[in-house]
Formats: structure tokens, C-alpha cells, sequence
């Protein structure tokens, strides 16, 4: 493979440099040029790695539908049955939707994705397959994990739970989970079925928790119990986690010593409408601590795009992140947060590190993520596929 060679950049907005990349990866840094390697002018403009959508709902977007008029009730059950009936009146295409959300996602610099995709007795496990297709099609511009999420639940749904391991079977790489107690009703049981699935399929656990305050703790005990008894620290993610953001902080600060103990990592969207995980505290407490963008424009609400350095801004202000260095810190959820969750061992900016790479315009890191400019390139395996916003592969 012919080497790329990026004039005049700045790794997280530090010094000017040159970077080579060769066979996908970067080979080193200096003001060298490679005999035949392709040029690439960076123009002053910041190198960080690629950025990484750590929780998303790719198979269920209304990306190039046309406006959905959300009419829905304020529970989460509203909104889990209606989306289930909707899947059925808009015809929603889980192929086609997710591939639009992709190649938005690549045009703004995400190269890694993980997403959860919906597994229940209605649409079985049509979502996995056409999101299979997605992460095959468009493999050249962005990596995507799926997670077989059961959505609507499992054991309140009989034959859920054999379409989950289906799911697993033909390719889905996490096993998902949602609300043990609040959705299912059963926690003990609900648990057995995802940590039974993760050990039978040795894969990683994600689990929804909106559950709040002392109900959601009473679950996360029960999650970090499990992470323990099997030995699957550093595997499990529990999303949303709303009830660390509970008013009882002494619970709270337990709960977060438990959680660095079991290497149990926390996804946070940034809501702004519940209770939330404090980055910074879980951060200090060696906790590691992702981002992602949640449902993109889908029938549970009308926000979100695909886009992490919004949601870098977004982590910053529902966390009070104003200084240079806690913005950096925002992004940092957003790129090797993200990695370190989905167990990214290449990611990064070393020598040696796949070559997705971004180069964002600002004077600083921290002006370059609260600007949101359009991506000046996103490369991704060391190829140019996006510039200034747009993608080399269009979306259908």
C-alpha cells in the first residue's frame, strides 16, 4: 500500500509536525517525506483520532424520511410501544437507515461505532440483519459493533430471549440488556439471560439503565455482583446509569467505588432532562467513561445528530466543563473513552495506531470542539473518505 504523508498538523492541537502513515497505520512523525508516498496538506489544522459513537440506534433513525410528528406519551413504555408499531406504519428500513446515519456519522469524523439494534418477537432479528449488511457495505468508512438489544424487553416477551442468542449467532457482538427491574419486572431474572448469553458467547455486556435513583442502584448492584461472581471486569457497560446522578450522594460515591472495583465502564448521553453520571468524578475515580448520541431523529424524540464533537459539547455543559483542559476532557469521552469501552487496543495517535485520523479547523483543541466546524478530512485505514463534510460514498 502506497504511504500518506500529512504535512503540517497538530496532534491534539499541540506542535506542528508531519505524520506518515503506511499499510493503514501511522508509521511516525517528522518533517520527512517518503520516496513515492502521497502528499496531503494539512494546512495548520488539529489531528485527533477518530472520534467514536459509543451508544446509538442506527436500525431505528428516520434520517431522509421526512418529518415525524411525535405525538407520544411521557413514559418510556409510550415510547417503546409506539416505536414498535411505527416500525410497521413508516416502513422502516433497517438496512437503509442505518446506512444513512453511517456515512452522516463518517462525513463528521466517527469512525467507530457501537450501536444497539432492536431484537423482539415483532421484528425478530430483521434489524441485526440489515445492520449486518450496513457494517459490510460500509466498512471502508466507519466500524460498527452491534449490540442485540432487547428493547421491549425478554421475559415479558416469551421468545425473546431465543432471538437474542440468534442474534448473537449471526454476528451481533454484544449482548444488551434494559431495565431489569422496571422493564422486565424480574432483575434476578433478566440478569441470568444477559450474563448467561455473555459467558455462552464470551462478548461483552451493555445494559440500558434508566432506572432511577434507589431503584436503579439496587439494579447496578446487582450488575456489578454479577460483573464480579463471573470475572468479566472491564466487559461491562451500564448506559445511561441515571440513578449516579441521584440526590443521595453518599450512595452515589459507594456506588462509584464499587463501579471502579469491577472495571465497570458508564456510557452517558449528556440528557439534559434526567438526573446524570458526573464525568469528571467518575473520571478521577479511574472509571472509564464514554459518550454517544442515543436515538438520531427517531420516534422517540426529534433531537440528535450524529455528530460527537456536538455531544463532546453537550457532555461539557451538562457537566460544567469550561476550562481548556475539562473540554479536552469532554472530548476525550467522545474519542478514547469511547475506544477504551469497545476495547479499541489500535486506536489512538501513537506510532503503530490504525490511521483514523480527523483534522479539525481551530486555534485551539478546545476552540476547534465548541466551534463544530464541518470535518476538514476524516481518513479512514489511512484513506481520505470524507472532506469538508462530505463523504466519498453517498447515503441512499
Amino acid at each position: 500500500m502506497q504511504s500518506l504523508v500529512i504535512h503540517n498538523v497538530r496532534p491534539m492541537g499541540g506542535e506542528a509536525t508531519s505524520v506518515t502513515v503506511s499499510d493503514g497505520r501511522i508509521q511516525s512523525y517528522g518533517w520527512h517525506v517518503q520516496e513515492g508516498a502521497e502528499l496531503l496538506d494539512g494546512g495548520g489544522a488539529i489531528l485527533i483520532p477518530g472520534l467514536v459513537e459509543a451508544h446509538t440506534h442506527m436500525d431505528k433513525t428516520l434520517l431522509g424520511m421526512g418529518w415525524y410528528r411525535n405525538e407520544v406519551g411521557p413514559r418510556l413504555i409510550d415510547k417503546i410501544d409506539n416505536e414498535r408499531m411505527q416500525r410497521r406504519v413508516l416502513g422502516i428500513d433497517p438496512a437503509r437507515q442505518s446506512a444513512r446515519q453511517a456515512v452522516l456519522a463518517a462525513s463528521l469524523g466517527t469512525t467507530h461505532i457501537r450501536t444497539h439494534v432492536d431484537v423482539d418477537t415483532e421484528v425478530g432479528v430483521a434489524g441485526i440483519v440489515g445492520v449486518l449488511e450496513t457494517r459490510e457495505r460500509y466498512r471502508d468508512l466507519v466500524d460498527i459493533e452491534l449490540v442485540a438489544f432487547p428493547q421491549s424487553g425478554m421475559l415479558i416477551r416469551p421468545g425473546t430471549v431465543e432471538l437474542m442468542e440468534r442474534a448473537l449467532q449471526l454476528g451481533a457482538q454484544v449482548v444488551g440488556g434494559l431495565d431489569p427491574a422496571g422493564i422486565d419486572r424480574d432483575p434476578k431474572g433478566h440478569l441470568d439471560v444477559v450474563f448467561g448469553l455473555a459467558e455462552r458467547y464470551a462478548v461483552p455486556v451493555d445494559i440500558h439503565l434508566h432506572e432511577p435513583a434507589e431503584l436503579g442502584a439496587f439494579s447496578m448492584e446487582l450488575i456489578i455482583e454479577r460483573t464480579k461472581a463471573l470475572g468479566l471486569q472491564g466487559k461491562v457497560t451500564i448506559s445511561h446509569a441515571f440513578c449516579l446522578g441521584m440526590t443521595d450522594q453518599d450512595y452515589v460515591a459507594a456506588l462509584i467505588d464499587e463501579l471502579a472495583q469491577a472495571q465497570i465502564h458508564i456510557l452517558t448521553t449528556a440528557p439534559a432532562s434526567r438526573p446524570a453520571p458526573a464525568v469528571k468524578r467518575l473520571v478521577e475515580a479511574g472509571i472509564v467513561v464514554a459518550a454517544g448520541s442515543d436515538g438520531v431523529r427517531d420516534t422517540w424524540g426529534p433531537y440528535n445528530n450524529p455528530d460527537m464533537l456536538e455531544r463532546a459539547v453537550l457532555v461539557g455543559l451538562r457537566n460544567n466543563l469550561r476550562r481548556d483542559d475539562e473540554v479536552a476532557l469532554a472530548l476525550d469521552t467522545c474519542t478514547y473513552g469511547g475506544a477504551r469501552m469497545m476495547g479499541l487496543d489500535d486506536y489512538g495517535l501513537k506510532p503503530g495506531c490504525r490511521a483514523d485520523l480527523v483534522l479539525l479547523d481551530g486555534e485551539t483543541l478546545a476552540e476547534a470542539v465548541v466551534s463544530r466546524r464541518p470535518r476538514k478530512i476524516v481518513i479512514k485505514g489511512g484513506k481520505v473518505i470524507a472532506r469538508d463534510g462530505t463523504a466519498s460514498i453517498p447515503a441512499p
